[in-house]
């Protein structure tokens, strides 16, 4: 059985690059209708309208979502990571990353849930390894994915009774547009994928497949849940990657 949403409206909150446009297109593989909300209108290569809309106001999104109409399936994954040392993390840093990655978060969940409750639905929103950890140069970024555990979890509680379900995937490493920099330089990989079960970075796609796992009905007993998509990053302590036993070659670890 393969999963199908043909059918069904599919939202995708920051879908135009990166994880956001991996789901998209993964939905409309799948037959879903798609709705992409963002503030960037780029070319697809897949089936998808491109709603203009600040996830950061509330009378845009309200206006996007008069335009896709009530949503089946809600991802909501616009979000910003600002790289500052805990000394440099001024106001307008923190506010402007707690506006895009929980504020607009929580006032999508809350608007789309409302226009799901007449027929129930799946909302996943993108959340993060570093919802558990205290990564460096981070912190506003990840005081916002630890909060969005807790509004996936509050939400879960409160919309099951609707036919409701609300999950999360928390991405690792995955290559995109923000992470470039980092996988364009092996010397910065070959350390950070050292404590990496897998090896590697992740890729988009992978992130995709599993929030559409997520928002199918192959999950339909699961809600509240978050879904690492890490490579086993967090369930390691120590790496199990060594010199002596393996080589890097140019973005993965290798056993000789």
């Amino acid at each position: 059985m393969e999963i199908s949403f043909t059918g069904k409206t599919a939202v995708v909150t920051g879908g135009s690059y990166g994880i956001g446009r991996a789901m998209a297109a993964a939905l409309a593989a799948c037959g879903a209708r798609v709705y992409i909300f963002d503030v960037e209108q780029t070319p697809l290569d897949f089936k998808a309208s491109i709603v203009a809309c600040d996830v950061t106001s509330r009378h845009s999104l309200r206006a996007a979502f008069d335009v896709s109409g009530p949503p089946d399936v809600v991802m909501i994954n616009a979000g910003t990571g600002i790289v500052k040392p805990l000394a440099e993390t001024d106001r307008a840093v923190w506010d402007k990353t707690i506006a895009l990655n929980l504020t607009a978060a929580f006032e999508t969940l809350q608007e789309a849930s409302a226009r799901m409750k007449p027929k129930g639905g799946a909302i996943v929103l993108t959340a993060s390894t570093n919802s558990y950890d205290g990564e460096e140069n981070l912190i506003a970024y990840n005081a916002t994915k630890s909060g969005v555990l807790g509004l996936v979890h509050t939400a879960a509680n409160e919309l099951g009774p609707f036919g409701i379900r609300v999950n999360a995937v928390n991405p690792g490493l995955i290559r995109t547009r923000l992470t470039k920099g980092s996988f364009d330089n092996p010397a910065v990989l070959k350390d950070y994928f050292r404590a990496i079960p897998m090896g590697r970075g992740g890729e988009a796609a992978e992130v995709a497949k599993a929030a559409v796992f997520l928002a199918s009905d192959w999950a339909s007993y699961i809600t509240g849940a978050t879904l690492l998509v890490d490579g086993g990053q967090m369930c390691c302590k120590f790496g199990p990657w060594r010199d002596e036993d393996a080589t890097f070659e140019s973005d993965h670890w290798q056993r000789r």
